[in-house]
């Protein structure tokens, strides 16, 4: 065998790489065996994709006792294209989880279409998605970081389109892929201009080789740099990249709305973390300010589109929800600014790590509330939830605890603590004028998260309607409340993030 054919063969650590490869088997087995399952069982495909998804979690365990990397050049060991640390396992216990979430509130919404909504193919774009979202986080070079982006985006517009026939549905995939594909080919783009100055796709090794980079280079690598960065701003929804979220929320089928939320969240920041904090923090002058800005831009656009949702207009409950998402990743991207400026970038990120968790947990369980109400009121306004308590009391109470957790209100300690988190990290990277922004964005969301909650306790307008609730719906909300209440009660849990291990 020749020396250059040996250096490309590589050792295949096949446990760092179980959780996302599981994921993406599971999907091909669900779809094969789709071809085979008569129509009276198409749940039991439900059932082997949450099993699937959830042993894809469960492969995290063995994980946990050191970092493990794969897919390293034979010349040097610490060069590696896969890396399973503290940083990856974190947000792959995200992604999996919310898709997970997700999955459960699918086996509802699938049921209640009555073969609307093709089961086999659902459930396998959904974990193919997911096996791309959880390889995106491990990725530590260029190259299969954009892969890994489209693995988890491409089958995400096929499910945002999925509904045979519904006007909605297709143009809110049409304008998801029209806009998504713009902000990949950019970032394509800025890839090979990185990759033209340094020479190498290699994170690590970008980190070392852009801070020599010629004279004659230096304009094509700062242009790189910025055009890398667009694409994972689009990902996280960050104004003025953020136009397409009401309407694809809107359009997509609910499950798939929450799965976006959080689930495409934690992709755009993983990668952004990934690009700036990794591969070019020489370059903090210029990605720092860049994502201060983008930050309080997003955080003030996203909570005044809430504020503007009118509670009769159809659809509302979903679309404030869309704009509160957007105002959300203002807040994500606080700490990841802060890491530019701040002597602790860990810290800085562990903040954001830490926030995203909370999102994830009570903004899953307000789509799997909105979900349920969606059951009776397919409009899903926010005034059909006016007296949710006299029919559905705890359902009520748990979206109330949700949504106190998203304003950051006692009793969800655990969103004020998240807050709170975000916030010290601004001020102690000096970006003393980014936390006040923060905290005026805080007050605006407060005034539409606190009059959707006491519209829940209010007496209802009619009858309330009554109807049973199937069991997987009845495990997306349980679990979600179980977990907000439990980090509310022991906030310090979330603390054990801020080590991320990336450095």
């Amino acid at each position: 065998m020749s020396s250059q054919a040996q250096s490309l063969v590589q050792s295949v650590d096949w446990l760092a790489i179980a959780p996302p490869t599981l994921a993406a088997v599971v999907g091909l087995v669900v779809l094969v065996a789709d071809l085979f399952v008569g129509d009276n069982r198409k749940a039991l495909l439900g059932w082997v994709s949450v099993a699937g998804l959830a042993a894809s979690a469960l492969m995290l365990l063995p994980l946990l006792d050191g970092d493990r990397s794969t897919f390293c050049l034979t010349g040097d060991a610490d060069v590696c294209s896969y890396t399973a640390d503290r940083f990856t396992l974190v947000i792959q216990f995200l992604v999996l989880g919310g898709a997970l979430l997700a999955a459960l509130l699918s086996m509802t919404a699938l049921k209640d279409a009555d073969k609307e909504l093709p089961e086999g193919e659902f459930w396998f774009l959904l974990l193919s998605s997911a096996a791309g979202a959880a390889l995106l986080p491990a990725s530590r070079d260029l190259a299969t970081l954009i892969v890994a982006l489209e693995v988890a985006s491409l089958p995400a517009f096929a499910l945002v389109g999925i509904k045979h026939g519904d006007r909605k549905s297709s143009e809110a995939a049409l304008k998801f892929f029209l806009s998504s594909v713009t902000a990949t080919a950019v970032s394509l783009m800025g890839i090979s201009f990185v990759y033209a100055s340094t020479g190498t796709l290699y994170l690590t090794e970008i980190a070392t080789r852009i801070e020599n980079v010629d004279d004659q280079l230096q304009t094509l690598a700062e242009a790189g740099v910025v055009l890398t960065l667009v694409g994972f701003a689009f990902k996280t929804a960050a104004v003025p990249f953020h136009f397409w979220v009401p309407d694809t929320y809107v359009g997509a089928p609910l499950p798939v709305a929450a799965y976006l939320s959080v689930v495409g969240k934690a992709v755009g920041f993983s990668g952004l973390i990934l690009v700036t904090v990794i591969a070019l923090p020489s370059y903090a002058d210029v990605w720092g300010p860049a994502l201060a800005a983008l930050a309080a831009l997003t955080m003030t656009v996203g909570n005044v589109g809430a504020l503007r949702q009118q509670s009769t207009r159809a659809y509302s409950a979903v679309r404030l929800l869309a704009w509160s998402s957007v105002g959300q990743a203002g807040y994500l991207l606080v700490p990841i600014a802060a890491a530019a400026y701040s002597e602790d970038a860990e810290k800085a990120i562990g903040s954001t790590v830490a926030y995203a968790l909370m999102y994830a947990a009570v903004n899953l369980g307000a789509f799997a509330v909105a979900a349920l109400v969606a059951r009776t009121k397919p409009l899903n306004r926010v005034s059909d939830y006016r007296g949710l308590y006299a029919s559905r009391p705890l359902a009520a109470l748990v979206l109330g605890f949700f949504l106190l957790c998203l304003a950051g209100l006692p009793p969800g300690i655990i969103g004020l603590f998240a807050k709170v988190t975000v916030f010290s990290a601004a001020v102690d990277a000096g970006l003393g004028w980014l936390a006040v922004v923060m905290a005026v964005n805080v007050v605006i969301a407060l005034f539409y998260y606190l009059q959707w909650t006491t519209l829940l306790f209010r007496a209802p307008e009619g009858e309330p309607e009554t109807h049973r609730v199937p069991a997987p719906l009845t495990a997306a909300i349980a679990l979600t409340a179980v977990l907000g209440i439990a980090l509310s009660g022991a906030p310090q849990l979330i603390l054990r993030f801020s080590d991320t291990g990336l450095f």
